[in-house]
């Protein structure tokens, strides 16, 4: 089955543009390759579901070198944590993309899109509500400016230890099993090809289950995303998944916002990434959500008429770009906030 490649005009270049300028700054903020944000922005556009994966898989692996680098400057990137995990995604990351690919061919486009749609609702809702939860409590606690605490997974899981299989690293301050990173990221790399997020489950892993800090999770998995994306982008490719304008549109626009992003986690508490995940996340679900009962009805699964169907996608895209605006406000208002009370 060929990829339907969709016909850019000057609205979807500037959108993009901008979708992909946001996209790099939320990855920059928060480590998170941005794709909770591009996949769906993308397919507000009318791209199918599997080529919006495989284009961001495409333009993700240099936008998260240049996020890594400038992240390691400021000394927040662990190298060997990253790479340990990396290597552990990578099969995580080619199996993924097979189901991605099985379910466009038994299914088609529209069973295609509501995979990626369902998957994002589900992962997101769960994650983001977690996330935005425990950055609540930190709030309403009053330890916004406190380090980062550790919980009692992680507590366990460094309390555990297996013979041959320790490994201290070194930046994230913690020592844990080999044995607890392979699951880990093994289940990031499978989403990351499946619906091209993995971010958003590797930093809050590395987070609330191996205890590394909001900062070293979120640089660091710009490393694994990086090794991710490469390996992500030869298999789509070899497939004729990857729609290369698609990839260099939103690499251009993210590559600028990716910097920015990063330079603003040194002006912000560390609950404030965990603000931005939450809150963005939880947005994009409901943008996803409204257009299941489309690809529901494009499958023939329910009946839905076409006004219905034209509503429900008006709103998915309206929620979409209020997610682009809420996730642009809350990081450069945290990053101006930061930098008038940061001591010169």
């Amino acid at each position: 089955m060929d990829a339907q490649f969709l016909e850019l005009g000057t609205h979807h270049v500037l959108f993009l543009l901008i979708v992909g300028f946001i996209g790099g700054l939320v990855s920059g903020f928060i480590g998170s390759g941005g794709a909770f944000v591009l996949t769906p922005g993308m397919m507000s556009l009318g791209v199918p579901g599997v080529v919006a994966v495989a284009s961001n898989v495409c333009h993700k692996f240099p936008k998260a070198l240049v996020g890594a680098y400038k992240r390691f400057k400021y000394g927040h990137v662990d190298i060997r944590l990253g790479l340990v995990m990396a290597v552990t995604a990578a099969p995580g990351m080619w199996i993924g993309a097979g189901i991605q690919q099985w379910v466009r061919e038994r299914f088609g486009e529209s069973g295609s899109n509501l995979y990626v749609s369902l998957a994002c609702v589900i992962v997101l809702t769960v994650v983001g509500g977690f996330v935005l939860r425990d950055a609540w409590n930190i709030y309403r606690g009053g330890r916004m400016d406190a380090e980062d605490e550790i919980s009692r997974l992680a507590r366990w899981v460094q309390s555990i230890e297996i013979p041959g299989t320790m490994i201290h690293f070194r930046v994230a301050g913690i020592r844990v099993s080999a044995l607890f990173t392979l699951p880990l990221e093994f289940a990031t790399g499978l989403l990351a090809s499946m619906i091209a997020v993995g971010g958003f489950v590797g930093v809050p892993g590395m987070m609330y289950v191996l205890g590394a800090p909001a900062m070293v999770a979120s640089a660091t998995e710009l490393v694994i995303a990086f090794v991710m994306g490469l390996g992500g982008t030869i298999k789509f490719a070899l497939a004729g998944l990857v729609d290369i304008r698609l990839a260099m549109i939103i690499l251009a626009g993210s590559l600028f916002g990716v910097q920015l992003g990063a330079i603003g986690t040194t002006f912000v508490a560390p609950y404030v990434i965990k603000v931005v995940m939450g809150t963005i996340m939880l947005i994009v679900a409901v943008s996803r959500g409204l257009v299941v009962p489309v690809y529901l009805a494009e499958l023939g699964l329910i009946g839905l008429s076409q006004p219905a169907m034209s509503l429900l996608k008006t709103g998915s895209f309206v929620f979409m770009v209020a997610a682009l605006a809420v996730g642009a406000f809350i990081i450069l208002g945290a990053m101006i906030r930061g930098y008038r009370t940061t001591p010169s």
